[in-house]
């Protein structure tokens, strides 16, 4: 590190802009550059924090020697991409869920990451959320007893969100759920059973290439006798 604190970068400027006022609070971070497309909304975030360092060149940010971590909060197509060339570019990285949509991908991440000694992390914000801690908390001083099944999901329309959410698999982006199952007793999966169920807008059938309206997953813990099942849908989502 460049000094004692983190010199962070943010990028992506819609969601991620929430992110700013966090660090320039933490004492062990400094705010250091902000990196977004649009140079109005650059320049409109970067007025409103006092962020002075500002790029709409990604690239040109990552050559910024000073930049010890970004924090990305891209599109989800472009998570992988970005990540990969932040880690080749020696920073560390943290960033919005998913950490991909390709197991290809997330291997490479994990690969990247073992050779250089660089940090990443997949910022899942539910595991962050009160609801969970508090439950958290009374499973590690022992007031829920012996788990016996775990179960969460995740309901989202879409509709009207930016376009590449039409076509998205839902387990693609179902952090949110999967999060809370294994974090609660850290667990890791061994393996799972997928299914799909119910009918999508028939509009639909052609981005998704099936009908099918939620995926579920059950999913069986390694070195455990617990199992969890966790469900997704996009669209088409019951009110």
């Amino acid at each position: 590190m460049s000094n004692e604190q983190v010199n962070i970068a943010i990028v992506g400027l819609g969601f991620g802009a929430e992110f700013i006022p966090i660090y320039q609070r933490h004492p062990n971070a400094n705010m250091a550059a902000i990196c977004q497309r649009t140079q109005s909304t650059l320049d409109e975030i970067g007025d409103k924090y006092g962020v002075a360092k500002r790029y709409n060149d990604y690239g040109a940010l990552l050559a910024d020697p000073d930049i010890d971590a970004v924090h990305i909060n891209t599109a989800i197509p472009d998570h992988a991409a970005h990540t990969i060339a932040a880690l080749k570019a020696g920073k560390h990285v943290a960033c919005t869920v998913p950490m991909a949509t390709s197991v290809e991908d997330c291997r490479q991440i994990v690969e990247l990451c073992q050779e250089t000694g660089l940090k990443y992390m997949m910022m899942e914000t539910v595991v962050y959320a009160r609801e969970f801690l508090y439950m958290k908390e009374l499973y590690d001083k022992g007031e829920l007893g012996k788990l016996q099944f775990l179960k969460a999901s995740h309901q989202q329309d879409m509709e009207g969100w930016p376009g590449y959410w039409p076509g998205l698999p839902p387990m693609h982006y179902a952090t949110h759920c999967v999060g809370p199952v294994l974090g609660l007793g850290r667990h890791e999966a061994e393996y799972v059973s997928c299914f799909a169920s119910g009918t999508i807008a028939e509009d639909m059938h052609d981005c998704y290439g099936s009908p099918y309206a939620i995926q579920s997953c059950h999913i069986k813990f390694k070195d455990s006798d617990l199992s969890g099942l966790v469900y997704r849908s996009l669209f088409d989502v019951a009110r």
